[in-house]
């Protein structure tokens, strides 16, 4: 007997006595879930996050909440690329937030309704328009909570300013008045299984006598023998994790990435309550071409480790990617801005783990003394065997020395001046 009413279907009003109607059941569409403001129950005050616990922490009546998460980890569902996947996707915060947008570097973020933040964290202007949040972006399904506390972001940056000779000596002050803003910046995450099908020449060396008519004798030498090698490789990928911000430099965000995914949590509002947040301004699309391009490249590597030698030309493969699936994420990161000598530099903290990356000023006339001091020796022994060079030889030998001094001189001087540049690159 079939099920009555089918499922789906409710009852309805009926204008004939005696007659039941039935109707479909209206479709809930939960992309756009109830806007909360996250306030204090006792004193209705805006709600902090506290980062030691994880709980929430009203830091004007000393009301406390214990934490609610349950790390996921690896286990944090996945979606797959089809077209039914973004149309029930979740969309919004699921609070009510206000955006943040700079008009001078253009970034945009969300913060409490009642925060009054008036400096974007990435450039340190103060020219931004507050306006209401987008509700219409992917709403995360995970995050990783704050778990390093703002004063210890301060010495963490205190030590690195001053850790190398090649800053100015002052800049270890500057740390003292540095404001670390905590944000969650937004990340996918993609796996996938790549299969290849390779083919390449493959070079082998070996050694064959030849006799030289020149020299009437017989002798060896080295010859390149290639031949056509083919295999196939599956390569397993997990967690592939690509910028969802183009707001914040690759380079210095890359040096910090290195999250534990193990403590992904699953998503809910009141993680946001009293911190920053961004929404991607990468879109999936973007991102998940990026990401394979990552792994095509790894794939590639793989493919040429399988061949027998390392001397491989005319490569080839064809590539197919099965098992895809995304995941759209938030991770901890403090930002500062500090300007010094009518610049500004960028700081980042992993807020999981207290990883820092960032740009330092250069004292380029320490550095430049240094490079003289380690040249100077060359030249002098060089001018020195120069001058001698008349006396039975001994000016060959001084010069012969004096340019080997010189050329290790060169080398140290050319890895100074290069970790010099690196430390205010973007």
């Amino acid at each position: 007997m079939s099920q009555f009413p089918p499922p789906g279907f409710i009852l309805t009003k009926s204008s004939i006595e005696g007659i039941e109607i039935y109707k479909p059941a209206p479709v809930t569409d939960d992309r756009h879930q109830e806007i909360v403001d996250f306030k204090c129950p006792q004193c209705g005050a805006v709600t902090a996050y506290s980062i030691v616990d994880g709980g929430l922490n009203c830091i004007h009546c000393g009301f406390y909440e214990a934490p609610r998460k349950e790390s996921v980890g690896k286990g944090a569902q996945q979606f797959e690329f089809t077209l039914e996947t973004m149309e029930r996707a979740t969309h919004g915060w699921g609070e009510a937030r206000k955006a943040l947008v700079c008009q001078n570097c253009g970034a945009e973020i969300t913060i409490p309704v009642k925060a009054m933040t008036a400096t974007c964290p990435f450039c340190a202007s103060s020219k931004v328009v507050h306006r209401d949040a987008s509700q219409e972006i992917l709403r995360p399904r995970f995050l990783i909570p704050f778990k390093i506390e703002e004063h210890i972001c301060t010495k963490i940056a205190r030590e690195w300013l001053g850790s190398t000779w090649m800053t100015p000596r002052e800049l270890r002050q500057v740390a003292k008045i540095t404001n670390f803003v905590p944000i969650y910046l937004p990340f996918w995450t993609f796996d996938a299984t790549a299969t290849s099908n390779w083919q390449a020449e493959v070079g082998h060396t070996k050694k064959e006598r030849y006799y030289d008519h020149s020299d009437r004798a017989w002798k060896t030498r080295t010859k390149t023998v290639w031949r056509w090698e083919s295999g196939q490789v599956k390569v397993p990928f997990d967690d592939v994790l690509i910028q969802g911000t183009g707001y914040i430099s690759c380079l210095l965000l890359g040096r910090i990435n290195q999250f534990n995914l193990d403590e992904l949590v699953p998503y809910e509002p009141s993680f946001l309550a009293g911190f920053q947040a961004q929404a991607y301004d990468i879109p999936l699309e973007r991102a998940w071409e990026e990401s394979r391009s990552e792994m095509r490249e790894s794939t590639r590597r793989v493919c040429n480790n399988q061949a027998s030698s390392s001397k491989i030309r005319n490569f080839s493969m064809r590539l197919d990617f099965d098992d895809e699936s995304w995941r759209y994420i938030l991770l901890p990161v403090y930002v500062a801005s500090y300007a010094y000598s009518g610049r500004i530099y960028q700081a980042l903290v992993n807020g999981q783990s207290g990883e820092i990356s960032g740009q330092r000023p250069v004292n380029w006339k320490k550095v430049w003394l240094v490079i003289a001091v380690l040249l100077s020796p060359g030249v002098a022994l060089g001018l020195i065997g120069f001058v001698t060079i008349l006396f039975a030889g001994i000016g060959v030998l001084i010069g012969g020395f004096g340019f080997l001094i010189l050329i290790i001189g060169l080398v140290i001087s050319i890895i100074v001046f290069q970790k010099a540049q690196g430390l205010d690159d973007v």
